[in-house]
């Protein structure tokens, strides 16, 4: 059983590095000129899987997109992770969960068990019930070859208030989740299961990704403001490990899929580039 971070360097080796998120909004939708109900979602995800589900390393669905939806709208996610993995990408399910005990391991069933109807390659995860609330998942997934991106510096404006905050020990939360997180890694080759979620959008904050060990993805490029340029300012001396997210810059080109897989093909090149070239 190859790890989770063997298997996204694999990905990004041959594909480029870039995360499509799949964030189906009823704008957007709306935009493609299909409803905003279960049946429009399932052509979306249809239509981007077949354009762009064999040219990507990664996919990233928005649970909640799917979950408004009710128990079709679940069904739907159900086949679009199933879709994605047919076509050779990787799934990182951006749920963003945290709880404790039983409830987070339940989280971790649900998402990282091969057993479940929603595996998925990786998930997103939130650290603030504190970075060891979250061992279940990190379990599960190293049994399984799972992944974990946790939030650390987000580009929120709300998020600097929690994340910059100073504890006793003089690190900031941010940086004792960066600390917790590269400890999981420690010794990982080539590269470690556990990632980190920070926004291409945050700057020069000064905290330590050095030694992180594992992928950071970075969402927030291209409608959200940020550039693939922002990533070495952001990421400075630990480019190689950076897997930038686009969402709506790429999927706006829909419902053509000739227009949608032209634009991960203009947004890989525009990564490669920025990242002189380290990822792909």
């Amino acid at each position: 059983m190859q790890t989770f971070g063997a298997r996204l360097r694999r990905a990004i080796e041959e594909r480029g590095p870039l995360c499509v998120g799949v964030d189906p909004h009823p704008s957007l939708l709306r935009a493609w000129g299909l409803r905003d109900d279960p049946d429009g979602l399932a052509t979306f995800c249809a239509t981007v899987a077949e354009a762009v589900g064999d040219a990507v390393a990664i996919v990233k669905p928005q649970s909640a997109f799917f979950e408004r939806h009710g128990s079709r709208g679940i069904a739907t996610l159900e086949s679009t992770i199933r879709q994605f993995k047919d076509a050779g990408a990787l799934v990182l399910l951006d749920v963003k969960r945290g709880d404790i005990g039983s409830t987070v391991r339940a989280y971790a069933d649900a998402y990282l068990d091969p057993s479940s109807p929603l595996y998925v390659d990786a998930i997103t995860a939130s650290p603030y019930l504190g970075v060891g609330s979250l061992a279940p998942m990190f379990e599960t997934a190293a049994k399984h070859g799972g992944g974990v991106f946790v939030l650390a510096l987000t580009s929120n404006p709300e998020g600097p208030y929690v994340q910059h905050a100073v504890a006793a020990d003089g690190r900031t939360v941010a940086q004792a989740v960066i600390d917790e997180i590269s400890l999981l890694n420690r010794g990982a080759e080539p590269l470690g299961s556990f990632g980190l979620v920070v926004g291409a959008t945050v700057g020069v904050t000064g905290h330590d990704l050095s030694g992180v060990g594992g992928p950071m993805l970075a969402p927030g490029l291209g409608a959200q403001g940020g550039t693939p340029d922002d990533l070495r300012r952001v990421f400075s001396g630990n480019v190689s490990a950076v897997l930038p997210s686009y969402s709506r810059e790429v999927l706006q080109h829909g419902p053509d899929t000739a227009a949608l897989r032209a634009a991960v093909i203009r947004a890989q090149a525009d990564c490669r580039v920025a990242l002189g070239g380290a990822a792909g």
